[in-house]
């Protein structure tokens, strides 16, 4: 295997995970939130509740062109940058020409 093609991948690899992880720290502590109770709080004591909140799509709902159209230009956008991506990649790629 080519030295280039191992370090791209391994460079992939700890991206992805990077990623991941950061995905998981700026998310899972408000997935996992709890009201604690104070200590030495009696059993007389009501448990702490939050506020109610409601967000605006779980109200009224999305449309369903709404989304299509979301997930179109996800689709162009990833789309127009793997072309991007490609062609600067082959660019930079030597032209092999073998005699006959």
């Amino acid at each position: 295997m080519n030295h280039d093609r191992f370090i791209r991948r391994a460079v992939s690899v700890v991206a992805a995970a990077g990623g991941a992880m950061l995905g998981f720290v700026l998310f899972a502590p408000s997935a996992f939130a709890l009201i604690v109770q104070p200590v030495g709080a009696g059993s007389s004591v009501a448990p702490a509740t939050a506020p109610a909140t409601s967000h605006y799509v779980v109200q009224s709902g999305m449309a369903g062109w709404e989304i299509a159209l979301i997930a179109l230009a996800a689709a162009l956008f990833t789309a127009t940058v793997a072309v991007f991506i490609d062609r600067a990649l082959g660019s930079s790629r030597k032209v092999r020409v073998s005699a006959a």
